[in-house]
């Protein structure tokens, strides 16, 4: 009796998020903004206060790149002097839980 053998074919990388996780981790400041986030440090005038070495330029380009990918939000409000805050969208509370996934994943990796 012929025995069928299962033909696989090449599982292709998940494009968008790859290189959506590659952007991310690759700004290293990224990491940082979720944590002052997480801290209710929510301005961006706040947040380049609250972290020695961070310019308000990479600090923009970095919530921008953020903003693209739909893992934070701008909401700006309708006073004088105008405020901005950042928060972190659904979809980036998940992309978050996969980074918190690989920083346990490094942990292991160090502890071995």
């Amino acid at each position: 009796m012929k025995t069928k053998e299962k033909i696989f074919s090449r599982k292709p990388a998940a494009e968008q998020a790859s290189r959506m996780v590659e952007t991310i981790v690759g700004c290293k400041w990224s990491l940082t903004i979720y944590q002052l986030l997480d801290n209710e440090i929510t301005r961006p005038g706040e947040m380049v206060r609250s972290v020695e070495g961070l310019s308000t330029k990479v600090l923009n380009e970095c919530l921008r790149r953020n903003i693209e990918f739909g893992i934070l939000e701008r909401t700006t409000f309708n006073e004088v002097p105008p405020r901005v805050e950042y928060s972190v969208t659904a979809f980036g509370e998940k992309f978050i839980r996969v980074l918190d996934e690989l920083e346990k994943l490094q942990d292991e990796i160090d502890n071995s």
